[in-house]
């Protein structure tokens, strides 16, 4: 197995992961990666693979003592589905499918392209950033009226998340751990008060929807339903904004041609666009027990780091995967994971997408990069920092 070191945090690799990854999958399957200290996957076959096998899961099989200063963060971790494994993930998970159906979902389409009307005829004339004033606030919009929270403290809701979301980057210091406790707690005490309110005066939200979800006689408790609440207000933020804010680049960059986006063709250029640069590139998985995966044994108890958005160029699955082809034929990616802990909100993240880019497009036809583009020091989730476009 090869050795590799790259730093994370470095600009470069921020930029342009990809070279690394290539380099990484060259050598076979696995590779250790020196800076994060961990056995580490590019390759399509093995994430694929390892995030279907039981024998690997999100839980440590010994969880390390929590910091004084970081209980409220975990205390909001202890109840995510996304950090859970059967049997309290089945329970939890399909309670919430209960509140969060594709149903539900799929009628937002009208509100997204209303939505997606109103930010783009509020945005300036010129030179402007992209990021803010539609990539940021389409999503975060939308999931907070699903949640049931005023559009008005959408602005504070994403603060929140982002202070909490910085746990999961590369880097970080106390201070990054001390801001991520204190948004929880207020988070959490946010919700609260809006879930007591909900069981008194229930409405058409997800969070009266969360309290009534029940399923063989069980329903969530308060913390799940903050937890959850957290986790998809979280993925809804992050991720969905720089999954439009690297779709937008892509298309710029690309010079893509105004048929990528029509009716019949736009659902597999969105897939197309996950697949070339997604914006969650790695998971953690922990063995169960001592487990042979395409030639290496992982020893009970020893970590694993899956590169999705590396396996999402391998040159297996894809030909030229290293180029966007809008009219590629659509194979699965690895943008959302798979196997149980496979998004739960991808569905809404993807009619985002349908939804929003055809009309950003189509309102600006004109719309070209004005600038060098700047990536968030961020890379576990890579995004834009800035996109600065002309209309």
């Amino acid at each position: 197995m090869q050795r590799l070191s790259q730093s994370p945090v470095d600009r470069h690799f921020v930029r342009n992961p990809y070279r690394f990854y290539r380099q990484a999958r060259a050598g076979g399957p696995f590779f250790f990666w020196e800076e994060p200290g961990l056995v580490c996957t590019a390759s399509h076959a093995a994430v694929n693979a390892i995030l279907r096998d039981r024998r690997f899961g999100r839980e440590p099989l010994a969880p390390a003592p929590v910091p004084d200063h970081l209980v409220p963060f975990y205390e909001i971790e202890a109840h995510s589905m996304l950090e859970l494994e059967p049997p309290r993930h089945t329970r939890l998970r399909n309670l919430v499918l209960r509140a969060f159906t594709s149903r539900r979902i799929g009628s937002m389409q009208p509100e997204i392209a209303a939505l997606a009307d109103r930010l783009i005829d509020d945005l300036p004339e010129g030179t402007f950033d992209l990021l803010p004033t539609f990539c940021q606030r389409l999503p975060i919009t939308l999931i907070s009226r699903l949640i049931g929270i005023p559009e008005a403290l959408a602005p504070e809701v994403l603060r929140w998340s982002s202070a909490m979301v910085a746990m999961y980057q590369a880097g970080r210091t106390r201070a990054t751990e001390e801001r991520a406790a204190a948004a929880a707690a207020v988070f959490a005490e946010f919700l609260r008060l809006y879930i007591d309110a909900r069981r008194s005066r229930p409405a058409d939200d997800l969070l009266s929807h969360l309290i009534a979800a029940e399923a063989d006689g069980q329903q969530l408790s308060t913390d799940e339903i903050i937890a959850t609440c957290i986790l998809i207000l979280n993925a809804g933020h992050e991720a969905a904004v720089h999954a439009i804010g690297n779709a937008v680049a892509t298309l710029l960059i690309q010079q893509a041609p105004p048929e990528a986006l029509a009716p019949a063709n736009v659902v597999r250029t969105i897939e197309e666009l996950l697949r070339f640069d997604p914006p969650l590139h790695l998971f953690r998985r922990t063995a169960y027990e001592d487990a042979e995966v395409m030639g290496h044994t992982f020893r009970r108890g020893t970590e694993v780091a899956l590169l999705l958005a590396a396996a999402n160029r391998d040159p297996g699955p894809w030909e030229k995967p290293d180029r966007f082809l809008w009219n590629r034929p659509e194979k699965p990616h690895m943008a959302f994971g798979a196997g149980i802990h496979f998004c739960l909100g991808a569905p809404l993240a993807r009619l985002e997408l349908v939804t929003a880019l055809p009309i950003l497009f189509r309102r600006l036809p004109g719309l070209r990069l004005s600038g060098r583009l700047r990536y968030a020091n961020t890379w576990h989730f890579r995004g834009l920092e800035a996109l600065p476009v002309s209309r």
